[in-house]
C-alpha cells in the first residue's frame, strides 16, 4: 500500500515536473524584437504591381513597421487593414512566426481586361467586376475592349465575357480585343486568322463561340485561316461569311 502511495506520488512529481520544463522551454522570453517580415505574394502569374519594397513603404508611411518592434507590441490586425487599402490589393493576411518574423501574405487583384472608350477613359477590369488604374503592372495577356463603353456596360457586361474568355483557355488566348458598337453589338479581333468575328449582343457567347469554334476546324483548317474578312455568328444555328475581295 505505501509502496503505491509513494509509485503515485512519483509520477505525479514527474508529470509536474514535465508540464513546468515543457511550459518554460515554449515561452518567449519578454521583449523579443521582430527580425524581419515573411512576404509572401500570390497570383504573380496574372499581376506583378505588388512588391516587398511598396508593402514596406505603406507600412512605415503609417508608422506599422514591425521590424525592431516588440513582438508583443505588434497589431496584425491594423497591418491587415493598412495594407487592405491599397487600391490593387484583394486581401490580406498578418501573423507572427515561431522564429520572431512578422509573416503576411498578399492576394493582388487579377485584371481580365483592359478598357480604352473613345472618350479616352483606360482601365483595367477585375476579376471581380471592379476597375483598377490604368497604370496597374499587369504581367499575363488581357484583351483590349474599345469603343462605345459606359463604366456601367464594362462592369456588367464586360466583366462577365471576360470572366468567360479567361476559364476558356482556347478564347483566352485566343481573343485579342473587343469592340463595342455604339448600339452595344459586338466584334472580337483574333490573334490567328485575319479575320473579326461578329457576335452581336453578349448574349449566348459561349454557344455562339462554340459555333466559331467548330468553324475553325471543320472549314478553316481545309480553306485557309485568311480567307473570310467576317464570320457572323449574331443568330442562332447560322455562320455567314465575308469573303475577302
Amino acid at each position: 500500500m505505501i509502496r503505491r502511495i509513494l509509485l503515485t506520488a512519483v509520477v505525479l512529481l514527474i508529470t509536474a515536473y514535465l508540464i513546468i520544463a515543457i511550459t518554460a522551454f515554449n515561452r518567449k522570453p519578454e521583449g523579443t524584437i521582430c527580425t524581419d517580415i515573411e512576404l509572401i505574394i500570390k497570383d504573380t502569374v496574372y499581376a506583378g504591381f505588388i512588391n516587398k519594397n511598396e508593402v514596406l513603404s505603406m507600412l512605415r508611411k503609417k508608422k506599422l513597421d514591425p521590424v525592431g518592434r516588440e513582438m508583443s507590441e505588434i497589431r496584425t490586425v491594423r497591418i491587415e487593414e493598412a495594407l487592405a487599402t491599397h487600391p490593387l490589393i484583394d486581401r490580406v493576411e498578418c501573423y507572427k512566426t515561431p522564429s520572431e518574423k512578422i509573416g503576411i501574405e498578399v492576394s493582388q487583384r487579377i485584371p481580365i481586361m483592359r478598357v480604352i472608350n473613345n472618350r479616352g477613359e483606360n482601365y483595367y477590369l477585375d476579376n471581380k467586376g471592379t476597375i483598377m488604374p490604368p497604370d496597374a503592372k499587369c504581367i499575363a495577356h488581357v484583351p483590349l475592349a474599345t469603343g462605345n463603353i459606359e463604366k456601367s456596360y464594362a462592369v456588367k457586361e464586360l466583366y462577365k465575357f471576360g470572366v468567360f474568355l479567361q476559364q476558356d483557355p482556347f478564347w483566352d488566348a485566343q481573343i485579342e480585343q473587343i469592340y463595342v458598337h455604339a448600339d452595344q453589338n459586338v466584334e472580337l479581333v483574333p490573334r490567328v486568322g485575319d479575320h473579326l468575328i461578329y457576335l452581336g449582343r453578349l448574349k449566348d457567347y459561349s454557344h455562339k463561340l462554340e459555333r466559331v469554334k467548330t468553324f475553325y476546324k471543320e472549314a478553316l483548317n481545309q480553306v485557309g485561316w485568311n480567307k473570310y474578312s467576317r464570320i457572323n455568328v449574331e443568330f442562332d444555328n447560322q455562320i455567314i461569311c465575308t469573303k475577302k475581295e
